[in-house]
């Protein structure tokens, strides 16, 4: 009995700490969603995913006025990003960077989940949606 409610007590201080962050941003991606959000006057930007490309998978990002039942909501750096249900198992723990040189001016996103990316980088695979690109899945 005294061991069991010490692994409960210790689980208990640990168990914030433990879960995986959902979606960090670097302070480029921070800087382009603030004047993003700003420009069109809005209080959330919103990630998913959808169903395309040679891999499966791709991002989406749109704005959003509000806040749905089951998005989970990520505030990093000044900045409040919606995460639709669908899309977050395929990014629990990914990192979205911004990048603006002479050649493109692209949101990147480095994650963890993604078992093969096409390449161009426009779609993903992550290993819970590989039965969505292989034939008869969904």
């Amino acid at each position: 009995m005294a061991a069991s409610s010490f692994l409960a007590a210790a689980a208990e201080r640990v168990g914030p700490s433990i879960r995986r962050q959902v979606l960090t941003l670097t302070d480029a991606a921070a800087s382009r969603i603030r004047h993003l959000l700003l420009q069109r006057q809005c209080p959330y930007l919103k990630l998913g995913v959808k169903a395309r490309g040679c891999n499966g998978l791709s991002y989406t990002l749109n704005y959003s006025d509000e806040k749905g039942k089951f998005d989970e909501l990520v505030e990093d750096k000044g900045v409040k990003i919606l995460i639709d249900p669908k899309a977050l198992m395929h990014v629990i723990g990914t990192k979205m960077d911004f990048v603006d040189d002479k050649l493109r001016s692209e949101f990147i996103f480095i994650n963890p989940n993604s078992k093969g990316q096409c390449g161009c980088g426009e779609s993903f695979m992550t290993t819970s949606s590989s039965g969505a690109t292989k034939p008869g899945g969904l």
